[in-house]
């Protein structure tokens, strides 16, 4: 082990005072939806082998997503797709080169996959409800 390693590093233990760029909160949000969706497929194959086992089945499955909290998290899933597809069709153009690859382009696209996502949610929100 090194003796003189310098012990005096910046150290800042307030994560209330980090400002992430808009860039690194959409890099996170398209991971955490990633995430999201990869579970949710489980859940919703299930759903739906549920649905198509029998008239009962289908009946159980319809109970279960009458329900408020079932509502809400359908809509959470495809709130989840939504951004994940967005933010997978935005680094789609930037991989081909149709959008710029400047911090400024990857502000703005970033911002508006997020405005695109904001708008696609609420879709589904009528969609579930």
């Amino acid at each position: 082990m090194i003796k003189n390693a310098k012990k005096q590093r910046p150290v800042n233990l307030d994560l209330t005072t980090i400002q992430f760029p808009v860039t690194a909160v959409a890099s996170i949000l398209h991971r955490v939806s990633g995430v999201i969706t990869f579970v949710a497929i489980g859940l919703l194959l299930w759903l739906l082998g549920l649905s198509l086992s029998s008239e009962e089945g289908f009946a159980s499955a319809s109970a279960i997503m009458g329900g408020f909290f079932a509502k809400f998290i359908m809509w959470g899933i495809l709130t989840a797709l939504a951004y994940h597809a967005v933010g997978g069709i935005r680094h789609a153009l930037m991989d081909v080169g149709y959008l710029e690859e400047t911090f400024a382009a990857g502000k703005r696209s970033a911002w508006i996959s997020i405005a695109i996502t904001v708008v696609l949610s609420l879709l589904a929100g009528v969609l579930v409800w």
